[in-house]
C-alpha cells in the first residue's frame, strides 16, 4: 500500500509520493500503472520526494511510461509545495532549494501563491539536438535545453497543428538520439503567446514548465523581453522572465488536487 497525493501545475498533474524515509522502490511497470488515467490515479509523472545532503530536498521524477526526467519546472514547483504540507510549515519561508537530476533548482515563494523557478541558463549546444534551425515535417525548429531538450516551433495558427499526428514523430526523429519534448507556439502580441506541447515519455500534456523557459529562451533571442511575458497553455498559463545573469525565471501556481492510497 503507497500513501500518495495529487498536485497539479497550470494542469501538469504529478503523483507525489513521501519517500524522506528512502523505503519506497518503485519499478517502471508499477509507475505506469499508476499513471495510467483508466487503471491507475492518472499523472503525467511521478515524484518521488527523498532526502538530500545538497539542498532542502530532491526530486526523484519519473514520466508516466516510466522513464527517469531530468527535470520538470511544473514539477518542481509541486514539489516544493508539497515539501511544506508534508513539513505542515506555516513559518515565513521565503525560498527553497530543490536537487533534481539537472542540478540544483532555486525556488522563490511568492506572496500570490506562485512559486518563482531559477531554471538557469539555456543550452544551445548539445548531443541531444543538431545545432542551427533544424527543418523537420516541414518546420523550421529551434532546439534548446533546459535541463532536456526541446523542439520550438512558431507556427501562424495552432489551431491547424494535429498535435498527437505530428508530435510523436519530430519526438522519435532521428535527428534526436535521445528523443525531445516539441513545443508549437503561436504569438498573441509582443508579451502574450499561445503554447501546445508533446512530452517525450508522457505524449501531448497541458502544459510543460521546462517547456516554457524553452520556448522563452527561443523567443529572446530574436526579442529580447525586458519584462515578464505570459505563455498560455490549454492548462492555464506560465509567466517567463530573465535575471541579470541570463537565468531563466519560471513563475506559475502549485496546486493540491486530492490525496489517497493505492
Amino acid at each position: 500500500m503507497i500513501q500518495f497525493q495529487k498536485y497539479e501545475g497550470a494542469g501538469n498533474d504529478f503523483i507525489m509520493i513521501n519517500n524522506l524515509d528512502g523505503v519506497i522502490i518503485l519499478n517502471s511497470e508499477i509507475i505506469k500503472k499508476i499513471c495510467n488515467r483508466n487503471f491507475g490515479i492518472g499523472a503525467d509523472g511521478v515524484i518521488l520526494l527523498e532526502s538530500s545532503s545538497k539542498a532542502d530536498c530532491f526530486m526523484n521524477y519519473y514520466n508516466s511510461d516510466g522513464s527517469l526526467a531530468q527535470m520538470c519546472g511544473n514539477g518542481v514547483r509541486c514539489t516544493v509545495k508539497f515539501f511544506l504540507d508534508q513539513k505542515n510549515s506555516n513559518s515565513n519561508l521565503k525560498e527553497l532549494n530543490i536537487e533534481t537530476r539537472a542540478g540544483i533548482k532555486n525556488i522563490k515563494i511568492n506572496e500570490d501563491n506562485t512559486y518563482s523557478v531559477n531554471m538557469g541558463n539555456p543550452i544551445f549546444k548539445s548531443d541531444d539536438f543538431p545545432s542551427g534551425v533544424l527543418k523537420l515535417e516541414g518546420f523550421d525548429i529551434n532546439c534548446v535545453s533546459m535541463g532536456n531538450p526541446h523542439a520550438v516551433i512558431s507556427v501562424e495558427d495552432l489551431s491547424n497543428i494535429d498535435l498527437k499526428e505530428i508530435g510523436p514523430r519530430i519526438e522519435n526523429s532521428t535527428f534526436f538520439p535521445n528523443k525531445i519534448n516539441v513545443e508549437f507556439v503561436e504569438k498573441i502580441n509582443d508579451e502574450y503567446y499561445k503554447v501546445i506541447v508533446w512530452e517525450r515519455g508522457c505524449g501531448d500534456t497541458l502544459a510543460c514548465g521546462t517547456g516554457a523557459c524553452a520556448v522563452f529562451s527561443i523567443l529572446d533571442k530574436e526579442n529580447s523581453f525586458e519584462k515578464e511575458i505570459t505563455l498560455e497553455f490549454p492548462g492555464g498559463k506560465l509567466y517567463l522572465s530573465e535575471n541579470e545573469q541570463g537565468h531563466v525565471i519560471l513563475r506559475g501556481p502549485a496546486t493540491f488536487v486530492f490525496k489517497g492510497e493505492i
